[in-house]
């Protein structure tokens, strides 16, 4: 029976990443007893699932692609399937220590927020830069030269309104996400988040941060690597 605290239906995207998802599933069935959230879990590729539905105290739903799909395409699958009030974009990198719902959703009630998010720290406890500042010809460049990933903002103990924040964690009314009509699917992969971002802000929503403790993420950096990944990210940029 649901109770007073608006439910969150949560959107993870797995790429033979189930050694990552399940973890993440666990964390999120510890809180689930203070936040109710419902689960939906899109496999991109063919994969084993490695628990039951019933393993978790939350409501799991899992679909299938019968080929693979691009990061916006299927979080927008997704939210035609969402119920309750908020819409959540998880990676399954990411691990949460802490609960942070609580303070998203009062952020996202009591203010004009189209897109909130909560810090993101790595394995070592270091701030990520997933707060920036809008990308601009000039400002690639120079982290293309310097090959320096310097934070856009200063570490800060309050709320603030960057340009945009990563997608690896994104909080949005469900009512916002439908205004926006959701990401822009022509992105496959890389920049959706900041495109989102900036149509949000355009629709004269905030897009805030809160300083909050407790969720991990360590970003793959695909596209340093492989050169798959490298043109997409181009393509998107």
């Amino acid at each position: 029976m649901r109770n007073s605290t608006p439910l969150v239906f949560i959107s993870i995207v797995s790429h033979t990443q189930m050694h990552l998802v399940r973890p993440l599933l666990h964390d999120l069935n510890e809180l689930h007893v203070h936040t109710p959230v419902q689960v939906l879990l899109t496999l991109n590729v063919p994969e084993p699932l490695p628990f039951t539905d019933d393993e978790f105290g939350f409501a799991l739903h899992v679909l299938h692609n019968p080929e693979p799909q691009g990061f916006g395409a299927n979080h927008n699958r997704a939210f035609s399937w969402a119920q309750g009030d908020f819409f959540c974009i998880l990676n399954p990198d990411i691990r949460i220590k802490q609960n942070p719902f609580p303070a998203l959703l009062d952020t996202c009630s009591s203010s004009s927020a189209g897109v909130v998010a909560p810090a993101i720290h790595n394995s070592s406890g270091q701030l990520e830069d997933s707060a920036r500042k809008f990308p601009t010809p000039l400002r690639i460049a120079h982290r293309v030269l310097t090959r320096r990933r310097s934070r856009d903002y200063a570490p800060t103990q309050t709320a603030f309104h960057p340009d945009w924040v990563g997608g690896m964690f994104m909080l949005l009314p469900a009512s916002v996400y439908r205004q926006l009509g959701g990401f822009d699917d022509r992105y496959f992969l890389y920049y959706e988040d900041v495109d989102l971002c900036a149509r949000a802000r355009l629709a004269g929503l905030d897009v805030v941060q809160l300083p909050l403790p407790g969720v991990v993420h360590d970003a793959q950096r695909t596209s340093h690597r492989d050169a798959k990944y490298l043109r997409w990210h181009l393509g998107s940029m």
